[in-house]
C-alpha cells in the first residue's frame, strides 16, 4: 500500500525505513520527516492499521506544504519472522533502496504473570524488541545505501543499565550467561530464570545495546560507511490511550494511571512523544552523529521538566568483552532453528 504525498521538491530526499512508526515517538518523527520532503517506508501489522495511519498522516499534515515526501505502508508483523521474509521479498521486487533504517518498535506488557509468545513460540518481548529487529536488519542490509549519511538507529532505553534511575526500580536488567537463549525456543527469560515481564523488557533493551554495538563492529570490519546509533528517549508517557504503555495498561490500568500522574504531572520526569520524535529526527540528520564507531545517546533529566540529550556510557554488563558477539551468535542460531 502506498500513499504518495506530493514529493515535488527538486532537492534530494532520503528514504527512511522505520518500525514502530504508527504511534508514539515514531509517528511524531514520521510526520516531521514527511513534511521535510523525505520518503518513508512504514510497515504496519495489518491493513486496517495501515489505512488508519495513512488517514491520520494525511489529516495532520498542513495542506499548504509544498514539499511532502511519500509514504509506503507495507504489511509486516514483527511477532512473525515469516512476515519479515514476505516484506523483504516485496522490497526486493520493488528495488527499493534505504538511506536510514530506524528500529524503533518496542513492546512491554509489565504486569502480566505469564509470558506471551510470538508466532514462532518465542517470548514476545524478546521476539519483537530484539530478535525480529536482528533478523530484519540482516535482511535489509543489502538494500541500505553505503554512504557517509546512511545510518541504522536503534531505540533502546536507560533501563538497560541497573545504575540508571529507571533501571534501579524493580528487577534489574541482566542476561546472566544467556542460558535461556542457549536452550532453544521454549525459554521464558534470556538468563533462564522465572518469567518477569518487567525484567524481560529491560533485558530486551540491553539486547538492543549489545546488538547495536556488535553490528557497528561488524560493519566497520567490512569497511562500511553506515553509522550505528543506539539511543534512549527518556520516559515518555502520552496523555492518550496510545503510545508505549498501551500494552501494559491492559494488565494494570489503575497502576498505570497513578504512575503516569506521579511521573508526568507531579514530578515532571517524563518527556512527550513530540519532543522525543524531534530527537529522533535530529539523529537522522545531524552530521555530528555520522561516526563509524558505536555510539549511544540518552535523553537525561536534569531537573523537573528539563532534559539534556548527550552521549552516554552503556551499562557495565553491556561493556563485557565478547557478550555482544555471543548474543549475536545465539540469536542467529535460534532463528536458523525456527524458520
Amino acid at each position: 500500500m502506498t500513499q504518495a504525498i506530493n514529493n515535488s521538491k527538486k532537492e534530494r530526499s532520503i528514504t527512511i525505513f522505520i518500525t514502530g512508526g504508527s504511534s508514539g515517538i515514531g509517528y511524531q518523527a514520521v510526520l516531521k520527516l514527511i513534511s521535510l520532503g523525505h520518503n518513508i517506508i512504514l510497515p504496519c501489522k495489518n491493513i486496517l492499521r495501515a489505512n488508519e495511519v495513512l488517514t491520520n498522516i494525511v489529516n495532520q499534515l498542513p495542506f499548504e506544504l509544498s514539499k511532502k515526501g511519500s509514504i509506503y505502508t507495507p504489511i509486516m508483523d514483527l511477532s512473525d519472522l515469516k512476515s519479515i521474509d514476505s516484506l523483504c521479498f516485496e522490497l526486493k521486487k520493488k528495488r527499493l533502496n534505504i538511506d536510514i533504517l530506524i528500529l524503533n518498535a518496542g513492546l512491554q506488557y509489565t504486569g502480566s504473570k505469564t509470558p506471551r509468545r510470538s508466532t514462532q513460540g518465542i517470548e514476545l518481548t524478546f521476539a519483537v524488541n530484539h530478535l525480529s529487529h536482528f533478523y530484519l536488519t540482516q535482511k535489509l542490509l543489502p538494500f541500505i545505501n553505503n554512504n557517509s549519511y546512511s545510518k541504522i538507529i536503534i531505540t533502546s532505553s536507560e533501563v538497560h543499565n541497573p545504575m540508571s534511575s529507571g533501571g534501579k526500580v524493580g528487577a534489574k536488567a541482566s542476561l546472566g550467561n544467556l542460558s535461556g537463549l542457549s536452550s532453544g525456543t521454549g525459554f521464558d527469560m534470556i538468563d533462564g530464570d522465572k518469567f518477569n515481564a518487567d525484567k524481560a523488557y529491560k533485558d530486551s533493551k540491553l539486547c538492543n545495546i549489545l546488538f547495536a554495538k556488535e553490528l557497528s563492529n561488524r560493519l566497520k570490519k567490512l569497511g562500511s560507511l553506515i553509522s550505528v546509533i543506539a539511543w534512549a528517549p527518556g520516559l515518555v508517557i502520552s496523555k492518550d490511550s496510545q503510545g508505549f504503555f498501551r500494552y501494559s495498561r491492559k494488565y494494570n490500568q489503575l497502576g498505570q494511571v497513578l504512575f503516569a500522574f506521579l511521573a508526568r504531572d507531579l514530578l515532571r520526569i517524563t518527556t512527550s512523544n513530540e519532543k522525543a520524535g524531534m530527537l529522533l529526527c535530529d539523529l537522522v540528520f545531524s552530521c555530528k552523529h555520522n561516526r563509524y564507531d558505536f555510539n549511544y545517546y540518552s535523553n537525561k533529566i536534569i531537573s523537573p521538566g528539563k532534559f539534556i540529550f548527550e552521549e552516554t556510557q552503556i551499562s557495565e554488563e553491556a561493556q563485557i568483552e565478547g557478550l555482544s558477539n555471543q548474543l549475536w551468535g545465539l540469536s542467529k542460531s535460534l532463528i536458523s532453528n525456527i524458520i
